[in-house]
């Protein structure tokens, strides 16, 4: 899913963003805009668990000038226990259900509860048979997550469609509305006037003439789909296709439900999507959905949704377009077996947008400012996990600088310390294990450290479930031959005492450039290592690897330092000072500190930690200070400017 940003609500929603930049703007959270109306029904999977879906038959009426449903839904189930004789599925109360059929005859039911329905059989039905009932229905389903069921209007003309991510599915078809079971096979049969068009999941199989001038569209999909995935679009749409053509030969549609006053701006789009999709079916696994279809329908949400074989996209911009795509690996092909685990879908989906940048540059420097904008936004807050941490919260789930941008770079970060053969074929292998099928992180780490051979449970305490990042302070001094460097890291966030991934470094000097990688052993890191020419400075991950800030700073007293020992002086940086002064050489000691005047008068003073050695700056006015650093067995003064 992917989320536009709306102009009028930038100071409202940017609260821990100062700046605007073109990647962030699909990324806000719509979620904000309005409180979901969702109060999260805590179902008990228990009372869903004995049976299995294996078909759905929906049959609707549809008429996009008005926010109603009518039909009947007919699943087919197998059931998995003895002493079978109830079936529970999820639906708003809101709907009327006026009958339910079960072999011909009516069945008994109840709505309990908000979102309930219960259905009574005359007797128990056999473990392992294969059963099915039809639920007839009608009403005006609630509205809840990004809205889940939608009327209103383009260019004057009445369009409705739906978006059931994250719990919306139960707001207008029966269904189970989870993370758990899906639905091996579906066909969707609209009718609607005869003046729209209705889009769907699988293949148009037929476009039939109804009485009452109306129209049957009669949709076929024959792959596994969760529930939220399902989904209808109904308008006055312009239908066109563009030929996908794979490395094997074989062709595809790609199927356009287009609004006809953006047909020309979804020509351009969809053109450059097709040389997206083929891309993607090179670096991961074929496109799951080969023998379908790929698609978009047109909706005035502010975004995309990653409907299977169908997205719903409000524009034809290149990103959204790519985020949406890749969803259909990442989401629909594989999905997220928990909302904990939504970066699954989201992080990966946003990965792959940067990807197609990154194979298909929209602009200069296009890769490299899609990864900045990332790190900006992750880093405008010190706090905040890519694992979910109320998975009941549509604005939590849905976060775009958590679930979404640093579950892109937590991604990004993996494919630097695994290389980019073994990443992706420890993706490869995790799409192919979990095709069609509920993923979680733990599945995915497991693949990749099988291919690796890597122990990546630090890396995801750290990255998934730890929150912040780091900033890294570099001190360096040189010769012509060796270069020593000290590496100090201050987390952002206690929940992580130190990130122990590589650091990238660049040396330069008399026109020669060296990459390095330097291992973190710790929050303080000593090293030498050789250098092959005079280095003149130290470039700090120049391509843009790692989710961090960092400070670098050249000091000559490294040179006759003891490598290992906190036996080098103490240092302060930076100086002139801004905001946050650095206190380096008793890393894993408590330092008293105060600061003066030159005349003397105290004005600040206090303890630095061993987790955390640095001073708030910002109140003093600028001139000139000593600080005296005082640590167990030595202590230093300094002099240093405050700047601006």
């Amino acid at each position: 899913m992917y989320r536009i940003f709306f102009m009028l609500m930038v100071l409202f929603l940017f609260s821990e963003s100062k700046a605007q930049n073109p990647f962030e703007e699909h990324y806000c959270s719509k979620a904000n805009l309005k409180s979901s109306s969702f109060n999260p029904m805590m179902r008990s999977y228990a009372r869903t668990a004995d049976y299995d879906l294996k078909y759905y038959r929906f049959e609707w009426n549809i008429d996009p000038a008005q926010y109603y449903i009518s039909g009947v839904v007919t699943p087919y189930f197998e059931v998995r226990e003895s002493g079978f004789s109830e079936i529970y599925f999820d639906l708003s109360k809101a709907m009327t259900i006026d009958s339910i059929l079960w072999h011909g005859q009516k069945l008994g039911f109840d709505q309990p509860a908000e979102y309930g329905l219960e259905i009574r059989f005359p007797a128990d039905i056999d473990q392992n048979s294969l059963d099915s009932l039809s639920i007839f229905y009608k009403g005006v389903p609630p509205s809840s997550g990004f809205g889940s069921f939608i009327q209103t209007e383009h260019s004057g003309t009445p369009v409705l469609w739906t978006l059931s991510e994250p719990f919306g599915a139960q707001d207008w078809w029966p269904c189970k509305n989870g993370l758990d079971d899906k639905i091996d096979s579906i066909d969707v049969i609209v009718t609607t006037p005869e003046i729209y068009r209705a889009a769907s999941n699988g293949v148009l199989i037929s476009e039939s003439q109804a009485v009452n001038g109306k129209k049957t569209y009669h949709w076929k999909h024959r792959h596994a789909i969760t529930p939220y995935l399902v989904a209808i679009a109904v308008t006055n749409y312009e239908v066109y296709e563009d030929i996908v053509t794979f490395a094997d030969g074989y062709e595809m549609p790609m199927v356009n439900y287009v609004y006809p006053e953006s047909l020309t701006q979804a020509k351009v789009g969809t053109a450059d999507n097709v040389r997206v999709l083929t891309f993607f079916d090179s670096l991961f696994v074929e496109y799951p959905f080969k023998n379908e279809k790929y698609g978009h329908a047109q909706f005035s949400w502010g975004g995309g949704m990653e409907h299977q074989t169908m997205s719903f996209v409000i524009n034809y911009g290149w990103g959204l377009l790519a985020h949406e795509l890749a969803h259909q690996w990442f989401g629909d092909y594989v999905t997220c077996g928990s909302w904990e685990d939504i970066w699954l879908n989201e992080g990966f989906a946003t990965y792959l947008e940067g990807l197609s940048r990154e194979r298909f540059p929209q602009s200069n420097n296009d890769w490299y400012n899609w990864k900045l904008s990332k790190i900006n936004s992750v880093t405008s807050n010190t706090g905040g996990s890519v694992k979910v941490d109320n998975p009941t919260s549509v604005n939590r789930i849905f976060s775009g600088r958590l679930s979404y941008n640093k579950g892109s770079y937590l991604l990004h970060m993996l494919r630097w310390k695994l290389g980019d053969a073994t990443f992706f074929e420890g993706l490869r292998r995790y799409l192919r294990d979990r095709k069609y099928d509920y993923a979680t992180t733990d599945q995915l780490r497991g693949h990749l450290e099988h291919i690796s051979g890597f122990d990546l449970t630090s890396f995801f305490e750290q990255w998934y479930e730890g929150q912040g990042y780091p900033t890294y302070n570099i001190t360096w001094a040189g010769t012509s031959e060796t270069l020593k460097l000290m590496i100090e890291q201050v987390p952002s966030h206690p929940s992580v005492s130190y990130y122990d991934i590589p650091i990238p470094l660049r040396l330069n000097g008399g026109g020669q450039t060296q990459n390095i990688s330097i291992e973190i052993t710790g929050r303080t890191t000593y090293v030498e290592v050789p250098a092959d020419f005079e280095v003149e400075n130290v470039l700090f991950d120049p391509e843009l690897w790692l989710l961090a800030k960092s400070n670098v700073e050249y000091d000559e007293s490294l040179l006759t330092s003891v490598a290992g020992t906190n036996e080098q002086k103490i240092r302060i940086y930076p100086n002139p000072v801004g905001e946050q002064l650095f206190i380096k050489g008793l890393t894993d000691q408590e330092i008293q500190y105060k600061i003066y005047l030159p005349g003397g008068q105290e004005i600040i003073s206090g303890i630095c930690d061993q987790n955390r050695q640095v001073i708030d700056t910002h109140v003093l006015v600028k001139g000139l200070y000593f600080i005296e650093c005082a640590g167990p067995e030595k202590t230093d003064i300094f002099r240093f400017v405050k700047g601006e």
